[in-house]
């Protein structure tokens, strides 16, 4: 298999990014970034001409020096360029455990050096032990940083080389034996932004475990393994019930979770996957009582109570859901680390041969940022990750049952409403509303709530919707986008059917307006009778409706203008990237198959990763697999051109229709593709990994 090509940043002074990276060493908090390979050329002809190249890379063995030695040595041969010769190569590579970055500095001709810095740039030696916890972090890191065959992290961080960490059986072996030995260790990684304080099951070292049993489909490994980790401690359980449910173990995970809790009874993570398992089969009064003892036992924790709105979602209880989410600790997103680099003198991305595909090609149509209409790219929304993302998604779900009218009359009768306020405010005296003790524990009996959000991390996310939102109504009154020149300009009518069908939310009372008088609350007054049963909103909750009331603006004006061009006949036309960002606003308001149109529309004008990804996940649904195959096959070559040989969420689809229909059916229709060969080979190259990994439907 030919390695994807090797992007070149080239630097104003040399090792300028090496001294980056070493000033950075303080700041980072997780796994680290990518590893930092930095290069010094010197010019055949002239000796003293010396310039720095680097890139990035994830996936290389860090097990040892000589590993990383020998990944820098195959760069010291470029057939493109017989101008200049590689005279040294230095592989930085981070440990998040022992916070210290390894490096491995490698002479042409010459020697190799093995070292690590730490974070006051001070060196020290290079031990085994280290070099195990490296080899860990850089497998992890792989996992971490690895697209989902979207582009989004592709295009987050310039010239990256993603490699498969594991790619056979030994490998897999020296990984999860690594796993054991440092488990208990893993805490000390952090964890994903939805988690607020790491522990020994929620961390970097068990996301990336669980995601890449379930990339691979080892289920035994990973029983295996955590078999073994739970005879250490009785914690582990809720990860090996996870698993054992994904091999289709139910039996013996259910009865795993019975004497796990039996002896943990207040193990959050073990209710919460109880409580998913009864969801899974429809037994939403049993999952209930375990999201609520989910929240009892981790009240500060995100996802406890999202766990417990998302079942009060599915047992339509609407209002209990909104109190719940209301009561979510929101926490502010901490990306993943990243690198911080100086200005390049120049960037070079070659494009190697086996990766062409005019389809794919984005060179001659490059985004036109100038044909999106400055409504699109206002939408809030779409920039939600973390904590505030998962309560997007809830707050939408509620919307596409129930829709926004009943939404709102159900928002105003369980918090109060600011026009309700002001009224009662000045018809009961000066005295501040004292919200009931019961209405802030009604989704959950005799549980108190979390206190008030920070207002800091609600800040942060979605300061200024509400100017926002009266930009875009000012702006919407011209065209709702760029390029509608054959359909004239967004007609008044539009606006006034947006207007009258979407109603915009009246704002509630934040804890923070009710606190900011001059008097205290009086436990005595019996002004704010019909405040009794209703609880102040979160700040960060009623910008959400903010949000949500833009996103379904913006909808139903689409969609209106879409069904005005059926009518009459004409073209509706929109460039690539907004018929991107519809799609992807389709997509959050939980609306499938007008999602799939606009991907689909976006892909007639020019190719879209991300679109093509929101199509593939429909193919995928409605079980059609050569259309499944035929947006995989671009997909991967799209990745290959962009240095990615490894995505895991491609590997995941495609062994999952290698279960469904078979590894020779697979091959055949991939085969059977009027492509060039070597574009099909990359997609061959997936396949030969589920095989080598004994996946299930690989033999026939």
């Amino acid at each position: 298999m030919v390695a994807p090509a090797v992007p070149e940043i080239i630097e104003e002074e040399i090792e300028s990014a090496i001294e980056s990276r070493n000033e950075a060493l303080q700041t980072l908090r997780e796994l680290g970034p990518p590893d930092l390979v930095h290069l010094v050329k010197q010019s055949v002809k002239s000796g003293n001409r010396q310039s720095g190249v680097y890139h990035h890379v994830t996936g290389v063995d860090a097990s040892s020096s000589a590993s990383l030695a020998a990944y820098v040595n195959t760069l010291t041969y470029i057939p493109n360029d017989k101008s200049q010769k590689v005279v040294s190569g230095l592989y930085c590579c981070y440990n998040a455990f022992s916070r210290l970055d390894m490096r491995v500095d490698v002479k042409i001709p010459g020697g190799v050096e093995s070292y690590c810095i730490d974070e006051r740039g001070d060196k020290r030696v290079a031990s085994e032990s280290l070099w195990l916890e490296t080899f860990l972090c850089a497998v992890l890191r792989a996992y971490a940083y690895a697209d989902d065959g979207s582009g989004d992290s592709i295009k987050k961080i310039i010239g990256v080389r993603r490699f498969d960490p594991v790619t056979s059986t030994e490998v897999e072996h020296k990984f999860l034996d690594a796993a054991e030995r440092l488990f208990f260790k893993g805490w000390q990684l952090g964890s994903d932004p939805e988690i607020q304080v790491p522990n020994l099951v929620s961390n970097h070292l068990t996301t990336g475990l669980i995601n890449y049993i379930q990339t691979t489909g080892r289920y035994a490994s990973g029983i295996n393994l955590f078999e073994k980790l739970r005879s250490r401690d009785v914690e582990v359980s809720s990860l090996l019930a996870r698993v054992l449910i994904s091999a289709d173990e139910e039996v013996q995970a259910v009865t795993l979770l019975h004497d796990a809790i039996n002896e943990l009874p207040m193990d959050y993570s073990l209710l919460d996957c109880q409580a998913t398992f009864c969801q899974s089969k429809g037994r939403l009064d049993w999952a209930l009582e375990c999201a609520k003892r989910g929240v009892t036992a981790a009240p500060s924790e995100f996802g406890t109570w999202a766990k417990l709105a998302e079942v009060y979602v599915g047992l339509e209880q609407w209002d209990l859901a909104l109190l719940t989410l209301n009561s979510c600790p929101m926490f502010t997103y901490q990306d993943k680390d990243a690198p911080r680099m100086p200005d390049p003198a120049r960037i070079l991305l070659p494009v190697l041969a086996e990766s062409v595909l005019d389809e794919i090609d984005e060179t001659h149509n490059a985004y036109e940022s100038e044909m999106v209409h400055p409504t699109l790219r206002k939408l809030h929304a779409a920039g939600y990750k973390g904590t505030f993302l998962k309560a997007y998604s809830l707050l939408t779900g509620i919307t596409a049952k129930i829709g926004w009218d009943q939404l709102l009359r159900i928002r105003s009768q369980v918090f109060v409403m600011e026009e309700e306020y002001r009224s009662e405010k000045q018809t009961g005296g000066s005295q501040q509303p004292t919200p009931s003790r019961n209405a802030s524990t009604t989704a959950l009996r005799g549980t108190p709530s979390p206190g008030v959000n920070g207002e800091g991390a609600s800040g942060q996310m979605n300061g200024g919707v509400e100017e926002q939102v009266d930009d875009a109504e000012s702006q919407l009154t011209g065209a709702t986008a760029a390029g509608h020149e054959s359909n004239g300009e967004t007609s008044s009518s539009t606006m006034a059917a947006a207007d009258k069908s979407i109603e915009k939310p009246e704002h509630t009372i934040t804890p923070e307006v009710v606190m900011s008088g001059n008097e205290d609350p009086d436990p005595s007054n019996t002004h704010y009778t019909q405040f009794q049963n209703k609880r102040l909103c979160e700040r960060w909750l009623d910008n959400l409706f903010m949000v949500l009331y833009e996103d379904l603006r913006v909808y139903t004006i689409w969609r209106t203008d879409m069904a005005r061009a059926k009518q009459d006949e004409s073209d509706y036309r929109k460039s690539a990237e907004e018929w991107e960002i519809l799609g992807e606003l389709a997509e959050r308001l939980h609306h499938a198959s007008e999602a799939v149109e606009a991907f689909q529309a976006c892909l007639r004008v020019k190719f879209s990763p991300k679109a093509m990804k929101g199509v593939l996940k429909t193919y995928e649904k409605q079980g059609k697999y050569n259309d499944t195959l035929q947006a995989m096959i671009r997909l991967i070559a799209w990745q290959y051109r962009w240095y990615s040989e490894f995505s895991p969420a491609l590997l995941r689809t495609v062994r999952k229709l290698i279960e469904d229909e078979g590894a020779v059916k697979v091959r055949s229709i991939v085969q059977a593709t009027s492509l060039p060969q070597p574009v099909l080979d990359l997609t061959h190259r997936y396949v030969e990994l589920c095989a080598t990994f004994r996946s299930s439907g690989s033999d026939g």
